[in-house]
């Protein structure tokens, strides 16, 4: 089961690289046959929405997989690493921008998940 989840994990993981550094929304031009429109899942206040519900599911899943191991902090790490090498990428990837909204959004979905994980073991 541990390895499932595991590689479940790294499927999101990969899934979620490829989403950004695509040169513009691969939902976008799935939904709409055009890359250059980001659907908005709800919307932005202070972060964006679609960052932090992004990092919560790659969050969530990384303390699913890893939740029995050791390396817990390697993974809190690796998660907060991911959200900010990702979002200045975009500073060089054509029809992406770098935007401290989606950094911020993207911090915030790993802060909120380590939050909720520090609770849980230390009261269960």
């Amino acid at each position: 089961m541990s390895k499932i989840l595991i590689l479940g994990f790294h499927t999101i993981n990969l899934i979620l690289i490829i989403f950004y550094l695509y040169p513009g929304s691969l939902l976008g031009f799935f939904l709409y046959n055009d890359s250059s429109i980001q659907p908005q899942i709800t919307r932005d206040f202070l972060i964006s929405s679609n960052h932090f519900y992004a990092f919560v599911i790659l969050s969530i899943s990384g303390f699913i997989a890893y939740n029995k191991t050791t390396r817990i902090n390697v993974l809190i790490t690796y998660l907060f690493l991911l959200s900010i090498i990702l979002e200045f990428t975009h500073i060089i990837i054509p029809n992406r921008n770098f935007e401290l909204s989606d950094l911020f959004g993207n911090f915030l979905g790993v802060v909120l998940v380590i939050i909720f994980y520090k609770i849980k073991n230390r009261y269960v």
